[in-house]
């Protein structure tokens, strides 16, 4: 008889990999997905460009006069380079990170974005957020929503964002000084309505 005796059953990935080693593979891949192409950036304008990005991370991406969310990377809508226009971002529960930040230089109609349940938002992204000349003029409504690593400082940060009208914040246990932060906010962006669900 060729066959000896039986195989083993074949074991998932989860069970073969401990815990550490599979974070360690999906941080690496969400780092790889956000590796920055400064080509593909000058290939297909900064708009189609960061719409890959940010689907390829996971979140959605909506365009100037358009009220459906784009969330299908293999449908992005082709057409002449520069026809859509990124109006709105909505990055829940995807894996943006600081490293593809980079993105977002040439985006010049971003008037919301929503990051909610974004493992790898913290107080860096904010700050290079902030300092994105692009979003300075056009970003009008953020949303920061259960980001754990996201502190006071983070969203101080924010006060350079000098055309923001509103800006919510839940769910955000880094936030230890909630009052002294939103009073520096208030004070820097006198026009801004700030809404706080914070603990």
């Amino acid at each position: 008889m060729l066959v000896g005796r039986a195989l083993p059953p074949a074991r998932s990935l989860g069970k073969v990999l401990d815990a550490g080693a599979s974070r360690h593979f999906w941080g690496w891949l969400n780092a790889v997905f956000n590796k920055v192409d400064y080509e593909r950036i000058q290939a297909v304008g900064p708009d189609r460009a960061a719409s890959e990005w940010l689907l390829r991370c996971g979140a959605l991406v909506r365009y100037q006069g358009s009220e459906k969310w784009q969330q299908d990377y293999n449908g992005l809508p082709t057409g002449p380079l520069g026809k859509y226009k990124i109006e709105a971002i909505n990055a829940t529960e995807s894996c943006i990170m600081y490293r593809g930040f980079d993105y977002l230089d040439g985006l010049e109609h971003v008037s919301e974005i929503k990051l909610q349940k974004c493992i790898y938002i913290q107080d860096e992204c904010l700050k290079r957020l902030s300092e994105t000349k692009n979003l300075q003029k056009s970003l009008l409504q953020l949303k920061i929503i259960s980001c754990g690593n996201v502190t006071d400082k983070g969203i101080i940060a924010l006060h350079k964002l000098t055309n923001l009208e509103y800006l919510y914040l839940s769910d955000l246990p880094g936030i230890k000084q909630k009052e002294t932060t939103a009073h520096v906010l208030q004070q820097a962006l006198p026009n801004l309505e700030l809404e706080l669900d914070l603990e």
